[in-house]
């Protein structure tokens, strides 16, 4: 009981930093920033900011509602989330969870996700800067993702390559989250309608965030790039 009122509380207070835009994170100079810190560890692209991606977190196995719980591509009963990743190793946008069948794109047009970069993803001086996606996310202007098809030309193998290696990013902070709180990893104790997994998520994401304002972590250091101090993200 103690443990979902602080939830509850601290997504009350502070889950719009992580499941809104996040102004103080993505303003015009700060995505100037995180975009040359991402060109200069070899991104190809010189305007891309961030990286989109969603994470599949297996539950137990509902009695209820199986096939909208189900996510083919990993064999599990899950739940899905879509998360922007930054240069500074922090989480700016973490949407959900929705049902685990759910696909990528379908993910993203729910969340809004695109709306609000078409709103407010442009440098200083007015250009359009973009988040870097999988292939199963649709390209646009703020959205970009690799080339495909069979007939790749070495420029645009070049191009897949420099920005796959940038784009590990996600992975390790999906990685970071799980690391520092391992329940989450623990299905058998996930239950849709016994406990509130998809806030519980969010908070243990924000947290993940608070712990990288004070010590960093792989993606920060990778990037060279420090990530605000708790005071300025909490403020």
């Amino acid at each position: 009981m103690v443990t979902n009122h602080v939830i509850d509380y601290i997504y009350t207070i502070h889950g719009h930093r992580i499941t809104r835009w996040n102004d103080a994170l993505l303003n015009p100079p700060a995505l100037d920033t995180y975009a040359r810190s991402a060109h200069a560890k070899g991104a190809a692209l010189q305007n891309c900011f961030g990286f989109v991606d969603g994470t599949v977190r297996p539950i137990a196995r509902p009695d209820e509602h199986q096939r909208m719980m189900y996510n083919g591509h990993k064999r599990v009963h899950a739940i899905k989330f879509q998360s922007v990743a930054l240069p500074n190793g922090l989480i700016a946008n973490l949407y959900g969870p929705v049902e685990g069948k759910r696909h990528d794109a379908g993910m993203l047009a729910e969340s809004g996700l695109l709306h609000d970069l078409e709103r407010h993803a442009f440098s200083t001086g007015g250009q359009p800067l973009c988040i870097y996606g999988d292939p199963a996310y649709p390209l646009r202007v703020h959205l970009q993702g690799p080339f495909q098809g069979a007939a790749l030309t070495p420029q645009m193998e070049m191009f897949n390559g420099s920005m796959s290696s940038v784009r590990v990013s996600v992975e390790w902070l999906f990685g970071d989250i799980l690391n520092y709180f391992k329940f989450l990893d623990f299905k058998k104790n996930l239950k849709v309608g016994l406990s509130n997994i998809g806030k519980t998520y969010v908070v243990c994401a924000l947290m993940r965030n608070a712990l990288t304002c004070l010590y960093g972590n792989q993606t920060s250091e990778f990037f060279e790039l420090d990530p605000p101090s708790l005071q300025g993200y909490f403020r």
